[in-house]
């Protein structure tokens, strides 16, 4: 990494400002009341507010917290033609996947206009010199809202429609300046037994590609919620050829579980290492990220670490994800120290 030694950042959402997550509901139920000035203005202030959030935090690399998104990928559905909605199963009663909007092939999927990241990208750099990373669902992980109806035999056939549309996302970035994208394919964490296809689809994916790829892989974080049972051990060690830069991993809500797998990795793979959850409210203390991130340091080099949380704070309370971020950077300048690198 060009930035500090051993940076902090983000996965890539941020909390919601609460006035912003009554907007977009009041835009999605009365559209009426408000123009597009009114909505870009309030677009612009929630990405302001996210990259001062990260800034003051102390974080070396940021992002625009997904304030142009929707639920980390749902917004992106927006832009792909060749899809009805369908009804929710489930509307009432406990938070979890099976409440997230999904939709049906009814036509080619195809994406014109492309997925709109590079215009996030350009708005982001209007309030921000600092390091960012962009992230871009990955196909895999796209295709898991699309049932492929009468189009597409199954998720695989989805998958393979959504590649090329993807690497088309990632080379449009690439060619408008971005040096840091970050490929979130969750997906591929909670369904592991293919490892083979799993190493093509994301070569695919990148191909091309001129910039520093970095591959999220957690296990779910809809409302909070894992999707999938929560080991790597599945994915090593043939996950170290995967056609990227760096892995980003999920080890704090595991208790730095499997954090030993790191071995493994050939020393050409760099990794970002979850350290703070996402999934709860307790602030970890900044000592404690230190610890967790020596442990890390005894089985990969710390010139190829990152310091992650878990996953995006998009589902986090934003006063908790500020605490949160600000003792990762903290915990972070500990180590640092202690290795004569402040």
């Amino acid at each position: 990494m060009a930035e500090s030694w051993l940076p902090a950042t983000v996965i890539g959402s941020w909390s919601f400002p609460g006035w912003y997550e009554k907007f977009i509901l009041d835009v999605r139920e009365h559209p009426e009341l408000y123009g597009p000035v009114d909505r870009e203005e309030a677009v612009r202030d929630a990405v302001r507010l996210a990259v001062d959030d990260q800034l003051r935090a102390g974080l070396d690399r940021v992002t625009d917290g997904e304030m142009q998104r929707v639920d980390f990928n749902l917004g992106f559905y927006e832009y792909l033609g060749g899809l009805e909605p369908l009804r929710k199963a489930r509307r009432w009663g406990a938070p979890a996947h099976d409440q997230r909007d999904r939709y049906r092939c009814v036509a080619p999927l195809a994406a014109p206009d492309g997925l709109g990241v590079v215009t996030e990208y350009h708005r982001l750099r209007e309030y921000v010199s600092a390091p960012v990373k962009t992230p871009v669902p990955g196909p895999f992980t796209l295709a898991g809202c699309i049932d492929g109806g009468d189009v597409y035999r199954d998720r695989t056939a989805v998958t393979e429609a959504l590649i090329p549309i993807v690497n088309a996302e990632l080379r449009a970035l690439a060619a408008a300046g971005v040096d840091f994208i970050q490929l979130d394919e969750p997906s591929f964490a909670c369904h592991p037994d293919a490892p083979e296809d799993f190493l093509d689809v994301v070569a695919r994916t990148v191909e091309g590609v001129d910039a520093y790829i970095s591959m999220h892989m957690c296990f779910g974080n809809y409302r909070a919620r894992a999707v999938g049972r929560r080991s790597y051990r599945s994915l090593f060690p043939h996950v170290g050829r995967a056609k990227v830069n760096q892995l980003a991993l999920e080890f704090a809500s595991r208790e730095m579980a499997e954090v030993e797998l790191l071995r493994e990795l050939p020393e050409g793979m760099d990794v970002a290492v979850g350290l703070v959850d996402v999934k709860n409210t307790w602030v970890e203390p900044a000592e404690l990220i230190a610890e967790r991130l020596r442990e890390v340091l005894r089985h990969v080099a710390p010139e190829r670490v990152s310091i992650t949380p878990d996953c995006g704070f998009s589902q986090t309370a934003r006063h908790v994800a500020v605490a949160k971020a600000r003792t990762l950077a903290e915990g972070a300048a500990i180590v640092r120290r202690e290795r004569g690198r402040a």
